[in-house]
């Protein structure tokens, strides 16, 4: 028998990422670990997730909608055998998951360049792509790992004794926030305190002042055999250095050791530049009312 929910996230949480693993099919936009990321971000909104809807069969979870960050974006999942059930999925989201400003409600979908059923279901649904051609690239790891080297005087070190305040004022920086960065780094220790996070994947480059210069975060998914990237960062002093590819290849060499066959990583030049390739590209609806 089929029912549907709320949320409860601290009952559900581990069961819809196990979900989100074992449904993962090459080309995904719905990865657990950008599901678990997001949970733990200070910018997540714990206190909307009752909004989220899950479906199950049997007590076991066959479909989900869902938000990354905050209400307004929603994702809209079921096992390849409920598809069936997305009609019902999306009136979910669209009753449940919208934003609202000034009196009208707005709701965005991502989905995927192959998922044509979604697509097709929006359409009907009044929605209408806005944009198109988002890149998700990957690193094949039968490819050779490009040749690359620290600059002299740097070091690296990893997340088992992290200096969580330095790590805070490189990402801060690095993602070109404000000039004195926010000390209040609980936020980083937070997200780095999740189900799934292994800090020994966090590499973090030392410039000789001691602070870091460039860090970045990597998962691995051992059932999927991927990596995934996230963050990377680079403080503006220290860019054009290669230290963000240095970094990287480190990263994906300590995947790669575990198993891991390609890492997923961002759609900038950046990552062309060093050998990535495009996996698909990704689509976003909306809808207004």
């Amino acid at each position: 028998m089929i029912t549907k929910r709320r949320y409860k996230i601290l009952e559900d949480f581990p069961r819809v990422h196990k979900f989100l693993t074992d449904t993962y099919e090459f080309g995904s936009i719905i990865l657990p670990q950008v599901f678990e990321y997001a949970h733990m971000h200070l910018q997540f909104k714990w206190f909307k997730t009752h909004h989220f809807g899950i479906w199950e069969d049997s007590g076991n979870i066959i479909g989900a909608a869902f938000f990354e960050m905050e209400m307004g974006y929603a994702y809209l999942h079921t096992h390849k055998d409920y598809k069936f059930l997305l009609p019902e999925i999306l009136q979910w989201a669209e009753r449940e998951l919208y934003a609202e400003e000034n009196g009208k409600r707005s709701l965005e979908i991502e989905i995927g360049e192959n998922e044509h059923d979604k697509r097709e279901l929006l359409k009907k649904a009044g929605f209408s792509c806005i944009s198109t051609g988002r890149v998700w690239n990957i690193f094949p790891y039968d490819t050779p790992f490009p040749e690359c080297k620290l600059p002299e005087g740097f070091t690296f070190t990893d997340g088992i004794n992290v200096d969580y305040l330095k790590l805070h004022h490189c990402w801060y920086l690095g993602f070109d926030h404000s000039e004195i960065p926010n000390n209040n780094f609980d936020c980083r220790v937070f997200s780095w305190n999740n189900p799934s996070a292994d800090t020994t994947f966090l590499t973090i480059v030392v410039a000789p002042t001691g602070e870091y210069a460039c860090a970045l975060g990597m998962w691995i998914d051992e059932t999927n055999k991927y990596a995934y990237l996230e963050p990377l960062a680079t403080i503006p002093k220290y860019r054009r250095m290669g230290l963000a590819k240095v970094c990287l290849v480190e990263a994906m060499k300590k995947t790669k050791a575990l198993g891991a066959k390609y890492c997923i990583g961002g759609d900038c030049e950046f990552y062309t530049d060093i050998g990535f390739e495009t996996m698909f590209t990704d689509e976003t609806w909306e809808k207004e009312w």
